[in-house]
């Protein structure tokens, strides 16, 4: 008999064929990633209900609204991503929350997901050690477990070579949200800039540009699709990311890190994982710091040169296979 896995998400209008669409956010992209690679596997019947109003089905793989959760067999093992209250849409024999933040209890307990947690008892899924360390006892009490996320395939599939690195480019990049330390990154480029006067400021938008940011060569990217974003990557000398408390894994830094761009980060909330200081890039412990190092990379070719042998060393790391393999043995498991 076939294993039933459901999983259950409810922020916004999607499935699988918006992967490529910059409309979503990485913990959609995780969704659509697992499900993907889940539905492989001809034991598993894969069922995902979020508000889509654009029902899929492919083989074992279905895609259908929320509220027409009611019309199909229990689940042996129910996902609900995010909010707690989602578990309460179904039975099944073993329950699952997935958590894509930080959520302090106050939130857990503002949003109203205490409760129906409690009544459900899932299991917490978990995206790295900061993720594992911050989550509270309460909002963990039915046991917690780590499964990393990965990049998509786009990323890891691209042929990088060790002997022909571009020791011409000099920009630095940041590709996450403006609220994850963007001042901070912005207030220390003026000095960075000081140090190499060709390089810019690639960020993401939306981002208002002051003249300020304008003369210190900050530049808004063009958010376009997976491919300009693999583009502009690429054409990055050094991304510069000081990290957030509220980031659990930070995906735009592991996407960087699979493209072989050394990271300069402050470390802040789970950026530590995603950086071997002196390897792969650096961990700076103060602001002087940041930008000593982060001029370095934009100065220094030996230095840029040896990060990035680092980095491509280390390519391949983890893919959505080893997510999808993990996480069988993570609920099978429980």
């Amino acid at each position: 008999m076939k294993t039933k896995i459901y999983f259950i998400e409810s922020s916004t209008s999607f499935n699988k064929n918006y992967l490529d669409s910059p409309s979503i956010a990485g913990s959609e992209k995780t969704l659509i990633n697992i499900t993907n690679e889940l539905s492989k596997n001809d034991d598993l019947i894969i069922n995902v209900f979020n508000k889509t109003d654009e029902p899929f089905k492919l083989g074992n793989l279905e895609w259908n609204n929320i509220n027409e959760i009611n019309k199909y067999e229990f689940p042996d093992f129910l996902i609900a991503m995010s909010d707690a209250k989602l578990l309460s849409l179904a039975e099944s024999k073993k329950k699952f929350l997935w958590s894509h933040s930080v959520q302090p209890i106050e939130k857990f307990i503002r949003k109203k997901q205490l409760l129906p947690f409690l009544k459900n008892k899932p299991i917490m899924i978990l995206e790295g050690e900061y993720h594992y360390k911050t989550r509270s006892f309460l909002t963990s009490l039915y046991g917690k477990k780590i499964l990393p996320i990965a990049p998509d395939d786009e990323f890891i599939n691209i042929n990088i070579n060790i002997d022909t690195p571009d020791i011409k480019k000099k920009d630095a990049i940041f590709t996450t949200r403006s609220d994850r330390n963007l001042s901070f990154l912005i207030d220390c480029w003026s000095h960075i800039k000081k140090n190499s006067e060709t390089s810019k400021l690639i960020i993401n938008p939306p981002y208002e540009l002051s003249d300020q940011d304008k003369t210190n060569d900050i530049h808004l990217r063009i958010k376009g699709n997976k491919q300009d974003l693999i583009n502009d990557l690429m054409n990055s000398r050094v991304m510069l990311n000081p990290g957030h408390k509220g980031e659990v894994f930070c995906l735009a830094a592991e996407e960087a890190r699979e493209l072989c761009v050394p990271i300069v980060t402050m470390g802040y909330g789970a950026l530590y994982e995603r950086v071997e200081h002196k390897k792969t890039g650096f961990i700076a412990k103060n602001k002087d710091e940041f930008i000593k190092y982060s001029s370095d990379i934009l100065n220094n070719d030996d230095l840029f040169l040896e990060l990035k042998k680092n980095l491509i060393l280390k390519r391949k790391s983890r893919t959505y296979k080893d997510v999808a393999n993990d996480f069988l043995k993570l609920i099978y498991e429980s």
